[in-house]
């Protein structure tokens, strides 16, 4: 057995074999697979094997449509039958909100490339007529769908990674980490049997690898405790029964009738196929329970809980309507087993935080389907340095240091009663909120602010009357909160507004090395002393890794603002680049101080008069104006008796300033803001309204526009990009070129109903490209876009179609910025 390797993979699952098969695939050699019991002994073993293509996410889907081609290439590589069932997947719909939530999907389900069909009841009657239709409006057909033996389609997997030089070793525990500073010393520990359990032994042995990548399933807790970090990933109970042969159905497929696809009826929460003559029922019911919250005891192996019958009853009453057939049929067998869930119900892949050369692969609530398009972008990622897809979504750093056990729980929880919900792109889940709240939260909640939340922080997204049920206005269409959405827009473009953006992830470097640091680290010239700039980190492929806005307060000291949703993610990639390079440009110190400051955003042509009512200076008359306080600047002023960060730039595109203000003091100024407003008609203003001001300025989003998988460049903005200056990720995001280019487009969309940012570009019968956001232009009445299409189709212009609601609504492409494009609101002097 080797004890030098260049990656270790620990785990013995689809996906840690997928991810030792897709290295050695790339290219790597001396890679190496460890599994504390047998392959497949995990969460694998009793999953159902279904491959939904199915995800509102644009990474998940890649993933899984991965997956389900590759799969398809196996056998013909190792001889060995996965037992891939293409038998389609049929997501029918009880409602017409489940039908345009089946649409929102599809539009991602093609900028993919994922096939679908539309069926009416009639349709599935026609085709499968031990299917009851009472009560559906329609349903989505993914013909290229259907379902794996999960033990089958691994040890491929297991065979092919063989075949291309992969070692994988069985009965070794992994039992410690030690990162030397150049590779990893992992602890092994030789498993064997006795009286039935598997026990660690004397022999142990040290591996060292350049790389190690964990996929340890349902152990992810046992993982982050050996590495001292921590995880949100944590088991929750997953049911499901096998009946015995139906007659009815045997009696139908003798006749030759077609095998049923994978049957769901999401709003009944659960799934069906056929096993061998009879029915597999998997719901997703209320109330199932997280287990193993610390970590999966010792006694624990290919293990399964008792049933809870009761806890399905509905579920499996709701299969018999749907297929009456079964409604005499046994129970033949029955498993419930942990499967590992995220609080979002998407997998942990990627580096791990605070560590070098440690990939995570955890948390896959729906494994197999994910495993093998897991294994082909995360190789990718650490072979070449980024996947070709944006990972940022799956990355296990969008949940930060401030995640708890409790909160995980809750959320696992949660996240498992929803797959079958329906899943509102304005949905806000509710368990284990507030968690993460400013000082005027409080006070926005009075105000009737209806809240989202991103990276735990609590952040209004609009305000409504005290009472409004933000669940009840949920839609695919406008929902019920989208006027006040609307009248929130409007007062920042024709008065003034109070957005609160304390959310937003800031660092302080200051040091001898800091402003060579930040000149090689980012891609646009530095501010000078007072001013701010814009400006992107990239990654090693030259694509966008975080966007920043640079205040310099002084020769060597520099405030940054990132995105609210990313702390985690960006203090990780920041600090990790400041100790690479301190050898090199000198000492700096950088320290997050998210916490520590609140931010204010106010905005709009009344914002300098009601600014100016709260200035503390010799001249309040012209403390504010363009000559003291250029646009792109930053002063330190004081605000009544709080000292704030002044920073006049606005995200909504209008005349405007960022207060950022000691935390503490934060309801002292909310409190003065809301008195001295008053005369001025001072709005609250959420996110949703400012997300919608944004695009109407041409303002790219990190998340959105700003990704791993597009080059400033391409995102239009090579005004924040000094070609003139070496800067990290520059020669491979010259040597990318303009791939596709980011447009603004306004829509003639329906009358109840604006794009959500996921939708298919048309031109004419073609697929051109699609959107990255989407929502409602309150300056030019209609709705409004932003996304990502072929160089050549780039122009001004250029007519379109956008993809909703199973229909084509035309679309033109405008210049960039439509709403006052030469900046002159935003400059205005006073």
């Amino acid at each position: 057995m080797k004890t030098q390797v260049k990656a270790l993979v620990v785990g013995g699952g689809a996906v840690g074999t997928s991810i030792a098969y897709h290295l050695a695939r790339a290219g790597w050699q001396d890679v190496m697979l460890l599994e504390r019991d047998e392959l497949t002994s995990g969460s694998t073993w009793h999953a159902a094997g279904l491959l939904p293509l199915f995800n509102m996410s644009f990474a998940t889907t890649h993933i899984h449509k991965y997956s389900v081609e590759f799969y398809k290439t196996l056998e013909a590589e190792t001889g060995l039958n996965a037992g891939f069932s293409i038998v389609g997947n049929l997501r029918m719909a009880q409602s017409k909100a489940r039908m345009d939530e089946y649409m929102v999907y599809a539009t991602t389900a093609e900028t993919c490339g994922v096939p679908y069909e539309w069926m009416s009841p009639k349709d599935i009657k026609d085709r499968w007529p031990l299917v009851n239709i009472e009560g559906l409006e329609g349903a989505i057909y993914h013909p290229t769908d259907g379902y794996i033996n999960p033990a089958d389609v691994t040890m491929a997997m297991a065979k092919g990674a063989r075949q291309r030089g992969v070692m994988i070793e069985r009965k070794w525990q992994v039992d410690g980490y030690h990162w030397t500073g150049e590779a990893w010393e992992v602890t092994c520990t030789k498993m064997v049997e006795k009286g039935g359990n598997l026990v660690p032994s004397e022999e142990q042995i040290v591996i060292t690898a350049e790389h190690v990548v964990t996929a340890t399933g349902n152990h992810a807790q046992r993982t982050a405790k050996l590495l001292g970090i921590k995880t949100p990933a944590i088991p929750v109970e997953h049911q499901f029964i096998v009946t015995e042969p139906d007659p009815e159905l045997v009696a139908y497929r003798n006749a030759g009738g077609a095998e049923h696809p994978v049957l769901r009826d999401a709003d009944a929460k659960w799934y069906v196929r056929e096993e061998r003559g009879g029915w597999i029922l998997g719901p997703y019911e209320r109330n199932a329970p997280a287990r193993f919250r610390f970590g999966v005891p010792d006694s624990f192996r290919a293990d399964l809980f008792p049933l809870d019958l009761e806890r399905i009853e509905e579920e499996y009453m709701s299969m018999i309507h749907r297929l009456p057939s079964s409604e005499t049929v046994g129970l033949k067998d029955d498993f419930n087993g942990p499967i590992c869930y995220t609080p979002d119900g998407n997998p942990l892949v990627g580096p791990a935080p605070g560590l070098r050369n440690m990939w995570l692969a955890e948390g896959f609530s729906f494994g197999i389907t994910a495993a093998g398009g897991t294994g082909y972008y995360l190789a990718q990622m650490m072979v070449e340095g980024e996947a070709e897809i944006d990972m940022a979504s799956l990355d296990p750093k969008r949940y930060g240091t401030w995640q708890s056990n409790d909160w995980a729980v809750a959320k696992n929880e949660e996240a498992y009663e929803h797959v079958f919900i329906l899943h509102h792109p304005d949905e806000e889940r509710e368990a284990a909120r507030p968690l993460r709240t400013s000082p005027a939260y409080d006070r926005q909640k009075a105000a009737g602010a209806q809240f989202g939340q991103a990276g735990g922080w609590e952040r209004p997204n609009y305000y409504a009357p005290v009472g409004f049920d933000d669940h009840a206005s949920r839609s695919f269409r406008r929902g019920g909160w989208w006027q006040y959405a609307v009248e929130e827009a409007k007062a920042v473009r024709e008065g003034v507004g109070l957005i609160d953006a304390t959310a937003f992830t800031k660092h302080l470097l200051k040091g001898p090395g800091a402003t060579a640091f930040l000149d090689w680290f980012t891609c646009n010239k530095l501010p000078k002393v007072g001013r701010i700039n814009l400006t992107y980190a990239l990654t090693s492929a030259g694509t966008t890794r975080t966007e920043y806005t640079i205040v310099r307060l002084a020769e060597d000291t520099y405030y940054l603002v990132s995105a609210g949703a990313w702390q985690a993610y960006d203090s990780d990639f920041l600090m990790k680049a400041i100790e690479d390079k301190i050898p090199e440009f000198g000492w700096m110190s950088c320290t997050d101080v998210t916490t520590q400051w609140g931010v204010f955003a106010i905005a709009g042509p009344k914002s300098r008069d009601l600014l100016k009512t709260l200035i503390r200076d010799a001249d309040p008359e012209t403390a504010l104006s363009n000559k003291r306080f250029p646009w792109l600047s930053a002063r330190q002023i004081e605000l009544g008796m709080v000292p704030v960060n002044a920073i006049r730039v606005a995200y909504t595109g209008e005349l405007g300033w960022e207060l950022h203000h000691p935390i503490e003091m934060q309801n002292h100024l909310w409190d003065a803001l809301m008195k001295a407003g008053e005369p001025f008609g001072l709005k609250l203003v959420g996110g949703r309204a400012q997300n919608w001001l944004r695009q109407e300025k041409s303002y790219r989003a990190f998340g959105n526009e700003l990704g791993r998988d597009a080059t400033p460049l391409e995102a239009d903005l090579p005004r924040f990009v000094d070609l003139s200056k070496d800067f990290a990720g520059k020669a491979e995001l010259e040597a990318k070129g303009v791939r596709s280019k980011c447009v603004t487009l306004l829509i003639d969309g329906p009358d109840d109903a604006d794009p959500w940012g996921r939708e298919a570009l048309y031109d004419g019968a073609t697929r051109v490209g699609r959107l990255t956001s989407g929502g409602y232009s309150v300056a030019f009445g209609k709705s409004i876009g932003m996304g990502y299409v072929a160089p050549e189709t780039a122009v001004v212009g250029q007519k379109l179609q956008v993809k909703m609601f199973d229909k084509l609504w035309e679309a033109v492409i405008v210049e960039d910025s439509p709403y006052d494009p030469k900046n002159e609101k935003i400059r205005i002097d006073g």
